[in-house]
């Protein structure tokens, strides 16, 4: 259960990817840009998985209630997807700043 959170996630992770790759279609295609790309999109994979499971092992269980239920742990699972995205999101936002300011002002 610890992967689940990145598994339902990956799908949309993956678009995001995608469109990291091919956008913008202005700055220069050269192999030190593919290459940092490349790189970027490893280290965002890399810090989507740690911090997804740094969510979920501090995620906090509910102790069982007055009937032996317990509710409110589907934050197990939620929690891990927040700070995944969260540092999916972060490391490529910075790349795309970095990529713009560095290919963008070669032309």
């Amino acid at each position: 259960m610890r992967f689940l959170s990145i598994l339902l996630l990956a799908p949309w992770l993956l678009v995001l990817c995608w469109l990291y790759w091919i956008w913008p279609r202005s700055l220069p295609r050269t192999a030190g840009r593919r290459s940092f790309d490349l790189l970027v999109l490893l280290l965002a994979g890399l810090a989507t998985a740690w911090a997804a499971l740094a969510g979920f092992d501090s995620a906090v269980l509910p102790e069982p209630g007055e009937f032996g239920k317990v509710s409110g742990s589907i934050w197990q699972q939620v929690l891990p997807a927040l700070w995944g995205y969260g540092a999916f999101a972060a490391v490529i936002v910075s790349a795309l700043l970095l990529r713009q300011w560095w290919w963008g002002r070669r032309r």
